[in-house]
């Protein structure tokens, strides 16, 4: 009889199509080789008793920003810190944004291999298009780089983008990134506001110095983001691109994007564990500060009601990991952004399933599942599945903790959930097989890099998964 490397026994198992699950996983060279009885013979060099907790598929961060410039991971501490947080937290593949105005040719080299140096979790890339070379590049990016997903700021008019030193842009130049990505099985991930809009209403507003997250929301209020999210939305219909919209915040966008939907199947949305946790009324005040802005508890409701029927297809956590100087200043001041990729994945479980009941099953859907499946990386990632890779988590679902950002090992420093009290905790996090964390302490650093042919449509059509 064949010997496993590894057998995780008595627990419940996270399927699909099944839920949860009295199966032992057997591990071997990285990926689940069997999935068997209790009582069934399966002999393995190690067994591991995770009696009353739960297994699940790796959480998939599909929405990480790198180095506290947010343009591209240059160094180890840009990597580790910021991995490490996220295999603490069940998360085991990052999709992390690289933004150059610069052939990507010139710097995914080195930023792949710092990844591979240092990362935890393994990792693929979107890149931000911000030029009608790079525009052109697609194709190559697909084939040679594997990456297939396009992020465009739509609000990066003027001189907007101008801090990240990208230029402006206008829809124009929306529509030939559309037109490139349909035509090569690709994914546009549009950062959607109508920066005209706030320039307008943020010229007819007082800025006290005192102003908190309420002031920001209504300098970039929801319909800023629906009108956007709109255009681009219908756009992809007339192009038949795909649309992943990142980080939708509102109850205005969501039906925006339904309503466009409901006539053309390829758009995909996203939302954030900020926006399903946090409001304007959050004490954090500029720690807290993000664009789009946190929205009302009215915003956050109806952002539930869409996980809960699917709407909403994945959570990723938008983590941007700036030192918290850059933050302690007025609201006006302040960066936008903040970390939260060690706090999606447990924070959803407590939030989403412990106290508002939802299935683990959905969670594990919108955290995991389909990110892969959008992403391109399904049935590789995303579900425990014989032949997949052995990313797995082991959940307590008895035993919570209280986040604490000095817990969290993100160079960032902060947590905007400080204080939070989460119902359950991750013991142990495998990457394609390896302890990346075990008994909640920190393995080895083995991430590899994940290529993506296809995103969106191109991708789902491929794995034979439906809309």
């Amino acid at each position: 009889m064949t010997e496993y490397d590894l057998r995780l026994t008595g627990g419940d198992v996270v399927l699909p199509g099944l839920g949860r699950t009295a199966v032992d996983v057997c591990v071997r060279d990285g990926r689940v080789a069997a999935l068997v009885e209790r009582a069934d013979p399966a002999p393995a060099r190690e067994v591991l008793d995770v009696t009353g907790r739960v297994v699940v598929p790796g959480a998939i961060d599909a929405h990480v920003h790198l180095g506290q410039d947010i343009t591209v991971p240059k160094t180890a501490d840009d990597v580790a810190p910021e991995t490490a947080s996220a295999v603490a937290g069940g998360v085991t593949t990052m999709l992390a944004y690289l933004m150059s105005p610069k052939p990507y040719e010139e710097s995914f080299t080195a930023a792949h291999d710092v990844m591979a140096a240092d990362a935890y979790t393994d990792f693929g890339f979107h890149f931000c298009l911000v030029s009608q070379e790079q525009v052109a590049a697609i194709p190559r990016y697909v084939e040679e780089f594997g990456v297939s997903s396009f992020k465009f700021f739509m609000n990066f008019r003027g001189n907007e983008g101008a801090y990240l030193g990208l230029p402006g842009n206008d829809d124009g130049f929306l529509y030939d990134l559309l037109m490139a990505v349909a035509e090569n099985g690709a994914m546009a991930d549009p950062h959607a506001e109508n920066i005209e809009l706030v320039w307008k209403l943020r010229e007819s507003m007082d800025k006290p110095a005192d102003a908190g997250l309420d002031a920001w929301n209504r300098t970039r209020p929801d319909f800023v983001e629906a009108e956007a999210l709109q255009r681009v939305a219908y756009l992809a219909s007339v192009l038949g691109a795909s649309v992943y919209a990142v980080h939708t915040t509102c109850a205005a966008a969501l039906d925006a994007i339904t309503r466009q939907r409901a006539h053309y199947p390829n758009l995909f949305v996203e939302t954030c564990p900020h926006y399903l946790t946090l409001d304007e009324t959050s004490s954090m005040g500029s720690r807290a500060k993000v664009n789009p802005p946190l929205r009302t508890v009215g915003d956050r409701e109806a952002l539930w009601a869409a996980v809960a029927d699917g709407r909403v297809d994945v959570i990723g956590s938008d983590h941007v990991p700036r030192h918290f100087s850059a933050k302690d200043k007025d609201i006006w001041s302040a960066s936008a952004g903040f970390p939260g990729t060690g706090t999606l994945f447990p924070s959803m479980v407590g939030e989403g399933h412990q106290r508002r009941g939802l299935p683990l099953e959905r969670i594990v859907e919108a955290t995991s599942t389909r990110p892969a499946q959008l992403f391109g990386m399904y049935p590789r990632k995303g579900v425990i599945a014989v032949g997949a890779d052995a990313d797995l988590v082991v959940l307590n679902l008895e035993e919570g903790f209280t986040v604490r950002a000095e817990d969290q090992h993100s160079a960032a420093r902060y947590s905007v959930w400080e204080g939070l009290e989460v119902g359950c905790s991750v013991e142990h996090t495998l990457v394609r097989g390896r302890f990346a964390v075990r008994d909640g302490a920190l393995g080895e650093a083995a991430g590899a890099y994940v290529s993506r042919p296809n995103s969106g449509a191109a991708a789902l059509a491929a794995q034979g998964v439906s809309r």
